[in-house]
């Protein structure tokens, strides 16, 4: 190197010299968008400390088919039952089969946690991750120097969402199918920012992102709609019957996979066409109601911060330069919202289906006011950030006092069901000398992970007959055919079902079945059973009411009240047992 390279390189580097700060503001707009990104699964990460190691018991019915598959099982809930769609998130099982084959999942200790409890939670963060790069990609195409900041801001918004959280790291499928959606939503504003969303690669690639969609919730199918809705928003007479090709060539690129998946599931599953649990909860056309039920999720964001956004996105539907790229990025927020109406509303607390219309609706208001904020003069700015702040006060508050709720009752965990119905009645058949026996009961994800019994799901869910008789609403037929024809050796009931299905108060419950504890709850008899041939010694029976009343009331006690965001071990396998105590 001669001297005047050296001095010159000498230059570069000085602190103050021109060359030096160039180099050093290009390398932190290099770096800024993945700081965003990681900033924002940070925070999300952090909020999802409050909930612990609770993971919710429909993610453990996954998780149990997962282990069939990784297990060379096929689609099974328990090794030696009947092949059943039991669950509705097939991506999703296949991942956690992927990790359970790699020795991720389902094997023990992961970094000193219970690797069903890190392993779900990690892939939650991870596709949180790709849906913030997905934000990255979209708001380039509106404020490209900065486009990390829209990032991070959006990012943030989602960290405080506890409904967005919550359900990322529940075990559950919703980081991935949000993930799609938001990619969906992405390709075709970038498509439409750039004029191109009738490149056949555009088509395919939207088709196939429906087909992800739907393969990862049974509610994806909606989205089928996105990129016609997307071109019908610039449709133009001279290009119709182009329009009309890529939207047929989008569709074909949706049918070849799903339409694939349809086939086997018609070919494996005696010619269904659905999955079980879309038959067992009696899905139906929308109606009134569906119209009604979005305004539920307004009043968890806070009617101000929806006030605000809509504002916003009025505002810059008709004044934003990119107002028709907008409407294509609209299309799959208003999709999912209209999802959310049809849905039958879920048990489940903190809105279980709404994850794509909070990231999507993080996404749109942060472009929105971004776009707001440099197209007014900085008195209008000022204000305009006092009334977001403002509007967002109530909000966080919210969020807060539901959070805290959530603490401290969470829904259904599954290291309860696992407890009480898995290791709790494989004791109880210990005590009683059973070597196979069955049991019907309504929770099915930690039961199936631990019990070494025959389950039968009240349900619906994992029984292909138990979800016709409830589509049908026939609950005469079901009491029929799990007293004649079932005939399990335990039932359990809790909740709402002895009033919903009745079994517990059919007069066979006393004819055939000794109570092994039944809850004092007024006007209700749910509680624990057992079939009367399957008894041979009565002091045994009473041995097993004493474990009932004192163990798995403890049990109760400790996953409802005491630490419901607790693990159960370090692992959940069948046939595991919890003793007797006290």
């Amino acid at each position: 190197m001669t001297a005047s390279a050296l001095s010159e390189a000498s230059e570069r580097d000085l602190p103050g010299s021109p060359e030096s700060d160039t180099e050093r503001r290009g390398w932190a707009l290099r770096v800024a968008p993945y700081l965003a990104v990681l900033a924002g699964v940070a925070a999300v990460a952090w909020h999802a400390t409050r909930y612990g190691h609770w993971i919710v018991d429909d993610a453990a019915i996954t998780f149990s088919y997962a282990r069939s598959f990784a297990d060379g099982l096929g689609p099974v809930l328990q090794p030696g039952a009947p092949p059943v769609e039991g669950f509705s998130d097939p991506t999703w099982m296949v991942l956690l089969a992927l990790g359970k084959v790699a020795g991720l999942f389902d094997r023990g200790l992961l970094l000193g946690i219970p690797d069903y409890v890190l392993f779900p939670k990690l892939l939650g963060l991870l596709f949180t991750g790709g849906i913030l790069a997905g934000f990255q990609v979209a708001a380039r195409q509106v404020v490209r120097r900065h486009a990390w900041a829209v990032t991070l801001v959006a990012g943030l918004t989602l960290a405080m969402i506890p409904s967005f959280v919550i359900w990322v790291v529940s075990g559950l499928e919703n980081s991935l199918f949000a993930f799609g959606v938001v990619w969906l939503a992405v390709l075709l504003f970038v498509a439409s920012r750039r004029d191109n969303l009738l490149s056949w690669k555009v088509a395919t690639g939207a088709g196939l992102l429906v087909a992800f969609c739907a393969l990862t919730r049974p509610d994806g199918l909606i989205y089928v709609g996105a990129y016609p809705l997307a071109l019908l928003w610039q449709l133009r007479r001279p290009v119709f019957a182009k329009s009309v090709g890529r939207v047929l060539i989008s569709l074909a690129a949706f049918v070849v996979p799903f339409g694939a998946y349809v086939v086997w599931r018609h070919s494996e599953f005696g010619g269904r066409l659905l999955a079980n649990p879309s038959i067992a909860k009696q899905q139906g056309l929308p109606d009134l109601e569906s119209v009604i039920r979005p305004g539920a999720l307004a009043l968890y964001i806070g009617v101000a911060a929806v006030v605000v956004l809509v504002a916003l996105i009025v505002w810059a539907a008709v004044k934003a330069p990119w107002r028709r790229s907008l409407y294509t990025l609209l299309t799959p927020f208003g999709l999912g919202i209209v999802a959310f109406g049809v849905l039958i509303p879920d048990w489940m607390d903190q809105y279980r289906f709404a994850t794509p219309v909070w990231a999507l609706g993080a996404l749109i208001g942060t472009l929105c006011l971004v776009e707001f904020l440099r197209a007014v003069k900085t008195p209008v700015r000022v204000v305009a950030l006092v009334v977001v702040i403002a509007a967002a006060v109530p909000s966080a508050i919210g969020f807060v006092n539901v959070s805290a709720k959530f603490v401290k009752a969470p829904t259904i965990p599954a290291c309860l069901v696992a407890d009480r119905f898995g290791r709790g009645f494989n004791t109880i058949a210990d005590m009683l000398g059973m070597q196979q026996a069955s049991l019907l009961l309504p929770d099915l994800g930690g039961s199936s992970m631990t019990s070494r019994l025959q389950l039968v799901d009240m349900a619906g869910l994992v029984e292909t007959n138990v979800a016709d008789y409830l589509h049908k609403e026939d609950i005469k037929g079901l009491r029929d055919y799990v007293f004649d024809k079932v005939k399990p050796t335990f039932i359990h009931s809790w909740g709402p079902w002895a009033s919903g299905n009745g079994i517990t108060v059919d007069p066979r419950i006393d004819q055939d079945y000794y109570p092994i504890f039944v809850y004092p709850a007024p006007g209700l008899r749910n509680g624990d059973f057992v079939r009367k041939d399957a008894v041979t010694d009565l002091a045994k029976l009473e041995a097993v009411r004493h474990y009932a009343a004192t163990t798995m009331m403890n049990v109760e006690g400790q996953h409802f009240v005491t630490a419901p965001l607790d693990d159960c071990g370090p692992t959940m396998k069948p046939g595991q047992t919890i003793a007797p105590r006290g």
